[in-house]
């Protein structure tokens, strides 16, 4: 279930805001029941909030190139981070995304 917290990133392509509400839906409904997918729904969810709130700034600013370029590195660098921890998750392994703001403890 951990990994399915973490494949949900990539409903954000095909829904508004799946790839927050997704993970937050599941983290609901599992947290009291799965010590393991309440960890990694709370890391999940920080993760996609941190994604939200670095991709607003870089659609605000987007008249400038670097925002642009920005923009892009965080898109790369999400998709890579969002399969690395499915993989971990996978393997029955608490991930931890690097460079984000823990909002939810």
């Amino acid at each position: 279930m951990a990994m399915i917290c973490h494949l949900l990133f990539f409903a954000g392509f095909i829904i508004p805001f799946g790839n927050v509400l997704g993970p937050l839906v599941l983290w609901l409904i599992k947290k009291d029941t799965m010590p393991f997918v309440d960890d990694q729904g709370k890391e999940v969810l920080n993760f996609q909030i941190t994604l939200v709130i670095v991709g607003a700034i870089c659609f605000i600013t987007s008249f400038l190139i670097l925002p642009l370029l920005v923009g892009l590195a965080v898109f790369i660098a999400a998709v890579v981070f969002a399969i690395i921890g499915t993989i971990k998750s996978n393997e029955g392994v608490a991930y931890r995304y690097p460079y984000i703001l823990r909002l939810i403890k």
